[in-house]
C-alpha cells in the first residue's frame, strides 16, 4: 500500500506507517513491529517508523502513511 501511495520512482520518502492493531486480531504486536521494521529499512521506505495503536476488538488496519516529499513548506 505504501509503495502504491508514493510509487517506486518518486523522490518522496515514507517516514512513518501508522497501524491499528486490535487485542483480539491474532497479531503478535512485537513480531509485527519487528517484521515491518525489517521491511521498512529498504527503499522506498528508508527506515520509516512503525507506529502501532492497540485497540479493543479484532481490527487490523493501516491508519496513515507519513510522507516526506522533500518540498519546503512556506
Amino acid at each position: 500500500m505504501a509503495e502504491e501511495r508514493i510509487g517506486t520512482a518518486s523522490a518522496a520518502q515514507i517516514t512513518a506507517v501508522g497501524l491499528e492493531v486490535g487485542d483480539e486480531s491474532g497479531i503478535e504486536p512485537d513480531n509485527l513491529e519487528f517484521c515491518l521494521g525489517v521491511l521498512l529499512d529498504h527503499p522506498p521506505f528508508g527506515g520509516a517508523q512503525v507506529v502501532m495503536r492497540r485497540t479493543p476488538g479484532d481490527a487490523l488496519r493501516l491508519e496513515y502513511i507519513e510522507v516526506d516529499d522533500e518540498r519546503e513548506s512556506h
